[in-house]
Formats: C-alpha cells, sequence, structure tokens
C-alpha cells in the first residue's frame, strides 16, 4: 500500500490556491467580500474491554479512533475542497486497511457557461447506478471515489451530458483499473417544442461505461477491457411517477462471480402514485452476473463500480433491522409494494388527530439457472456459467419482509408508532453460511412520545423479536429524556432471553448522553454492542460485538 501522506499535495488543488494568492488584482478584501468557506468534522473514539462472554475481542490499543475533516472553498466559479481522514486504528468493524492519516479526497472544479470542470476527486452517479455510482457511506466504511476528470456539459435547456475518467479510491491508494464513462439525459419537452406545454413530462437516458485492468492470470485469458451500458425511461404525469432502466455488461471474469464468460444483466422498474392522503409505491429488478468492479480480483466492498437498488424495505429500529438485506449481484429477482394512506381526523379509527398507516411487502429469490452442458455444473469457472430464461423466478427464497406500522397522536402532547413485521431470512445466502436454517422472525414495536412543558420531552421504545432459529427470542426496551435544544438522555438494554444457551442469555445495556449546541454535538455512551450486520441501502458490513465506552464529536460550520 502506498503511503497515506502521499497525497497531502496534489498538483490540481495546489495550482489553483496559487491562483488565488498570486494575482494582485485579487485584495484581501475582494477575496472575503466573494468567498464561501465550509466544512465539518466527526470523530468517532471507543475504549474497548474485553467480553468473552459475547465474543468482543480483545483489543491491544485499547483505544480505537476514526476522524475525518473537510473545508471547502468557493469564489468567482471556482470551488476547492479537501477532506483529512485520520485512523488510529480503525474501529472494530472497519477494514484494517484504514490506517495512518492523510488526505485521500481533494478536488478543484471550476463552472462557467454551462460546462462544469471538476480535476480529483469527485462523487457521480449515472441513472439508478445499475452501470455507474460513486459514492461514500461512512457507517459502512464504504468510499469508492474517483480519482481523475469530470465533465459535465449543458449544450442546451434539457440536456446534461456527463463524462468521467479516473480510478476509484482504495483506502488511502487507488485500485489498478482505469474506469471510463459517458451519459447522457434529454427531457423530451424541453428539446421539442411541441411537447413543451404537454402534462406527460418524459425524459430519456443512457450511459456507457468501460473498465481497463491489464490481464496477468496465468489460467484464463481474462478481458482487459469491459463495457456496461444502461438505457433509461422515465414519465411523470400529475401522481403518476414511472420510471425503468435496463443495463447490459459484456463477459467480466472475476473473483465475485468465480471467473465465469457470462454477459450480465439488470433491469430495475419503479412506479408511484402519491395524492393528498394515499400513496403508492411499486418497485422490481432483476439481476444478473452485474458485479463491476474496478479491480477483477476484489471481493467485498471494496472497488464496486456500479450500484444494484435494493427492493426491500430499510428498516430504522434494532430488532427489525436485527436481519437486513444484502443485494446478490450474481443473481436475483425482487419486487417491493408499499401502500401508504392516513385515516381522516374526527373518525372512529382516525382520532381527533388522523391516523398514518403503512402496509409494505418485499420479496428476493433467486434467478433461475440451468446447466448449459450436462457434464458442467451451474457456475463452473472458466466457462459461461449457466442459461438463465429472464422472466422466470428461481425457487429459492432470499428474503421476505410483510409489515404494518400505524401512527397516530393521540393529543397534543401525546404521539406512537406501533409496528408489527414478519421476516424470512436466508442465512446462508446473504451472510455466506452452509448449514444454517431460513430465520422467521415475528418483531413487535411501540414507540411513544410525550412532550413536556419547557421543551422537554420522554420518549420510550418497546421490541421484541420471536424466532425458533438462530439466537430465539430477544426483548428490548429503551427511554429516552429530551431537554430541547441542548440535551439528551437515554438508557436502552436487549436482552436475548429466549437463547438456547442459558450463559448466553446477556442484557446489552446502553446509557448515553448528548449536548449540542449550534453546529457542535457531542455524545458519549457506555455499553455492549452485540454482533451483527448493518445495511444500509442494501450494502452491508459485519460488526463485532464490542463492549466499552464511545465519543462522538461533530462540528460544522
Amino acid at each position: 500500500m502506498a503511503c497515506p501522506t502521499r497525497s497531502l499535495v496534489h498538483r490540481p488543488v495546489l495550482l489553483l490556491l496559487l491562483l488565488f494568492v498570486s494575482q494582485p488584482a485579487l485584495q484581501a478584501r475582494d477575496l472575503l467580500d466573494g468567498a464561501r468557506i465550509w466544512g465539518n468534522f466527526q470523530m468517532d473514539a471507543q475504549y474497548y474491554f474485553s467480553d468473552s462472554l459475547i465474543g468482543a475481542p480483545e483489543v491491544p490499543e485499547k483505544i480505537l479512533m476514526n476522524g475525518f475533516a473537510n473545508l471547502n472553498m468557493s469564489y468567482r466559479g471556482f470551488t476547492l475542497g479537501v477532506r483529512y481522514e485520520s485512523y488510529q486504528n480503525a474501529l472494530l468493524g472497519y477494514d484494517p486497511r484504514y490506517r495512518g492519516n492523510g488526505i485521500p479526497y481533494r478536488f478543484a472544479s471550476y463552472s462557467r457557461e454551462n460546462l462544469e470542470v471538476t480535476a480529483g476527486n469527485f462523487y457521480e452517479q449515472f441513472g439508478n447506478g445499475l452501470v455507474f455510482r460513486t459514492y461514500e457511506e461512512r457507517n459502512l466504511g464504504v468510499d469508492n471515489a474517483m480519482d481523475g476528470l469530470r465533465l459535465v456539459y449543458r449544450p442546451m435547456d434539457g440536456v446534461t451530458l456527463r463524462g468521467v475518467i479516473g480510478q476509484q479510491r482504495l483506502f488511502f491508494d487507488t485500485g489498478p483499473g482505469i474506469v471510463r464513462g459517458f451519459d447522457a439525459r434529454v427531457v423530451l419537452n424541453s428539446v421539442i417544442p411541441r411537447m413543451a406545454e404537454s402534462r406527460s413530462r418524459w425524459t430519456l437516458g443512457g450511459s456507457v461505461v468501460s473498465k481497463y485492468q491489464r490481464d496477468q492470470n496465468p489460467l484464463f485469458n481474462l478481458p482487459e477491457n469491459v463495457a456496461a451500458m444502461a438505457g433509461r425511461l422515465q414519465f411523470v404525469r400529475g401522481p403518476v411517477n414511472i420510471s425503468a432502466e435496463y443495463a447490459h455488461k459484456v463477459n467480466d471474469p472475476s473473483a465475485e462471480n468465480n471467473f465465469i464468460y457470462k454477459d450480465g444483466q439488470a433491469l430495475h422498474l419503479t412506479g408511484s402514485y402519491a395524492v393528498q392522503g394515499i400513496g403508492l409505491l411499486l418497485s422490481a429488478k432483476r439481476i444478473d452476473n452485474m458485479g463491476f468492479r474496478s479491480d477483477r480480483n476484489a471481493t467485498g466492498n471494496d472497488l464496486n463500480i456500479n450500484y444494484l437498488p435494493p427492493t426491500t424495505r430499510q428498516h430504522l429500529y434494532s430488532l427489525s433491522g436485527m436481519y437486513p438485506y444484502a443485494t446478490q449481484p450474481n443473481g436475483e429477482i425482487g419486487f417491493m409494494a408499499e401502500l401508504t394512506f392516513s385515516i381522516p381526523r374526527e373518525t372512529l379509527l382516525g382520532g381527533p388527530f388522523g391516523t398514518n398507516v403503512t402496509l409494505n411487502y418485499s420479496q428476493a429469490n433467486a434467478i433461475h439457472k440451468e446447466q448449459i452442458h450436462d457434464t458442467i455444473p451451474i457456475g463452473q469457472r472458466g466457462t459461461d456459467g449457466y442459461r438463465s430464461d429472464f422472466f422466470r423466478m428461481g425457487d429459492e427464497l432470499y428474503f421476505r419482509d410483510v409489515n404494518l406500522e400505524v401512527s397516530r397522536r393521540f393529543s397534543r402532547t401525546f404521539r406512537a408508532l406501533f409496528s408489527y413485521a414478519y421476516i424470512t431470512y436466508n442465512q446462508n445466502v446473504i451472510e455466506g453460511y452452509v448449514d444454517k436454517e431460513t430465520v422467521h422472525a415475528h418483531v413487535l414495536i411501540a414507540d411513544m412520545t410525550y412532550r413536556l412543558p419547557n421543551r422537554r420531552s420522554l420518549r420510550w421504545e418497546l421490541q421484541h423479536l420471536s424466532t425458533k432459529q438462530d439466537n430465539r427470542d430477544w426483548a428490548m426496551a429503551m427511554v429516552e429524556y429530551t431537554i430541547a435544544p441542548n440535551w439528551f438522555f437515554a438508557i436502552s438494554d436487549q436482552f436475548n432471553y429466549g437463547n438456547d444457551d442459558k450463559d448466553l442469555r446477556i442484557h446489552y445495556y446502553t446509557l448515553s448522553a448528548g449536548y449540542s449546541k449550534g453546529g457542535n454535538r457531542f455524545a458519549l455512551s457506555y455499553g455492549k454492542q452485540r454482533e451483527g450486520i448493518i445495511c444500509v441501502g442494501g450494502v452491508c458490513r459485519r460488526v463485532p460485538a464490542s463492549n466499552g465506552f464511545t465519543l462522538t464529536v461533530t462540528s460544522s460550520f
């Protein structure tokens, strides 16, 4: 790995900084009058105790820390930015290759006459991300930012062209592959005069992305240039919004797909209808061999070029989120339907302030796969892998979630949310096991808030998870007291009371307090964290068990 500090000075940023300070016409007063500076800071530090009962490992350093600071400045069409990061060492659950200090993110951009140029690091997304998305998700330790050049040009109203080239971030270095991409978005109502006054709005888009990586594999003849293409269409008319995107990727043998020479495909469909008091969301997708990375040997969350959106609900509560779904790039058919409606106030079910109800159903299955030849197993490396009917669903269930949520204000000072979820979770597929039972879990949640005088409030949660598989039954309780806008205090406990092993019927308790003022926030907690998985948008990381103190400091300006 390259030295983290080698990126502390980068030529595009340095040259533009010299431009600002070297021109005598730019007096200090002029710069202050026209410049804008902003940024933010965050530090997360934990002090660890070993705890063999919950499986918390020994931490030799005792204290681990993740921290970062962003600093940005804009002036007369120029924008400069840097992000300093420090890992001393990385918190448990984060990749240990995050180590040391450096400036892995720095950029300079300039915008003039419909053209925007960025040199250095940047994030970008084409359409839904099926062929290209770079982004940062700090809770997952994901950052696949590009390091190169980006151009955005708007030649006329309703037309946007984007071009990118560069390499992706890999901790404090970059991956070996070069990524090139082009995207065009056209709003037909803006470019076709006859459609300008139409109530229906149509938008077309198309993307082409390719990667280059040298073939140094002694066993296989691997393609050095791999291309992926996508087309999309969106229709909006009043409360109706329908969109579709299809992507195709040429054969891309990699560690993720066991080095098979099969093309990849993805189809993503969404539709929504929303009027006052009711909303309906429908989504569906089919993914077949669509892993796309700038290093064919990468695994985990490293160097993903694309993003495969989930069609499952993202649960916010601890027990309903105990079994989250991770998108399966090697093959998945999924769909989701969500209905939200309001029961009017001053009715029997609506009460004096009305009631909101959300019904959600989602499911993900394997795709259909069959052998290419009787003598070649499905997915055999060095072959075309398998055949698959596009619209045929496989028999194996990966995930299913049926949930109901009801929220209601009972008075001006008391409101509550009640939720039930039934989750089916295939541990072998989602977590990579081979001998685990599929989990069937019932989850009940009550979240209540009572508003007190003088901007104070009391909130409490009660949760219960019941299953006959995995670690069986859990109960959770939490009480939080808030003195707005500055203070909060909370105590919570997760209790695995149904565990078959009586010695593992453990209380995972947490005490926490926080103080906020202006753009600054301080939070301190002590407690036990159970082992589990955290997912955001279908991308996941494993969180190990831990026991100790946590300090979080954030600031923005």
